[in-house]
């Protein structure tokens, strides 16, 4: 159920761009992460159920692992679906693992939580030996992700079950023919993101299918999850899109026209006539897939 890093999922955050941020001054970075994390598991919360749903466990898990967790939306989507199960939480933010805390708190499980502070890329943590280890929307942000899948592998218990989520890039909010002035403007930075990220993330879009068998696991399925929310939308799809278009035109500025810009600076202006919150036609449309893996 972002983003982020390999270490610190965008579960969504659908590849967000830019790693968590550690260095002093960048805090608004990481608090804008966690914002658009958050809501993307209020947003897409049935969508994340129905993935967990989906998984083909034998027995029910005591123990799983969510590698990348960002501020838990997998982890408290696993710990409803499995109630007599613990969740190690893993993410190289504190900030965001605080924040994974407080929610669990607020929402009772807090005692069935343990969170552990790691950057996978640099030492693989005692993990113990978990009966499903859950990673969304992180594993191609690893700089060796089929050294990390032999890694999950050994992590897990004889018969357990990996499940590897992978996003389609940032979901799309706005109809073809808007804004009115500049048509298709978003389909133009998505383009432009995905050259941003055959450049910086290489591993994007890979068909992880092989790479499991590589490692070792037996692929048991592959499923995927079509999203095609509205409209009429709610309050926090607004909020959703414009924190998702914030994110995306970071990574964008260079690639766009001024008059590209300047229309995708309207919509963000939420002060603005043109601010994508006051729009009425906003949809949320993105795909997920998983697969299901088992170490045998």
């Amino acid at each position: 159920m972002t983003h982020a890093s390999p270490h610190a999922s965008p579960h969504a955050a659908h590849d967000q761009g830019a790693p968590t941020i550690h260095q002093h001054g960048q805090q608004h970075d990481t608090d804008g992460q966690a914002e658009i994390l958050d809501l993307d598991a209020e947003v897409l919360a049935e969508h994340n159920a129905a993935i967990t749903a989906w998984l083909p466990v034998r027995a029910t898990p005591r123990h799983i692992v969510d590698l990348g967790c960002g501020t838990g939306a997998g982890t408290l989507t696993l710990l409803k679906r499995f109630p007599e199960a613990e969740v190690t939480a893993v993410d190289s933010s504190t900030s965001h693992l605080r924040r994974l805390l407080e929610k669990a708190e607020s929402q009772g499980p807090a005692g069935r939580v343990h969170t552990v502070q790691a950057d996978l890329d640099t030492a693989w943590p005692e993990l113990g030996r978990p009966d499903l280890v859950w990673a969304s929307a992180s594993m191609h942000h690893m700089a060796d992700p089929d050294r990390t899948l032999r890694q999950i592998h050994e992590t897990l218990t004889p018969g357990g079950l990996f499940a590897l989520v992978e996003l389609a890039g940032f979901p799309r909010f706005l109809p073809a023919d808007a804004p009115a002035d500049r048509p298709g403007l978003e389909e133009r930075c998505h383009a432009a993101l995905d050259h941003h990220h055959a450049e910086h993330v290489p591993h994007r879009g890979a068909d992880w299918g092989p790479k499991l068998t590589a490692a070792g696991f037996t692929v048991e399925g592959e499923r995927t999850i079509t999203v095609n929310l509205g409209p009429p939308h709610t309050e926090a799809v607004g909020r959703y899109a414009l924190s998702s278009l914030r994110r995306l035109r970071g990574s964008v500025t260079e690639a766009l026209t001024v008059e590209d810009l300047a229309a995708l600076d309207q919509l963000l202006n939420t002060e603005g006539p043109h601010s994508i919150l006051r729009r009425d036609d906003l949809t949320v449309r993105t795909e997920r897939t998983v697969w299901a893996a088992r170490r045998t």
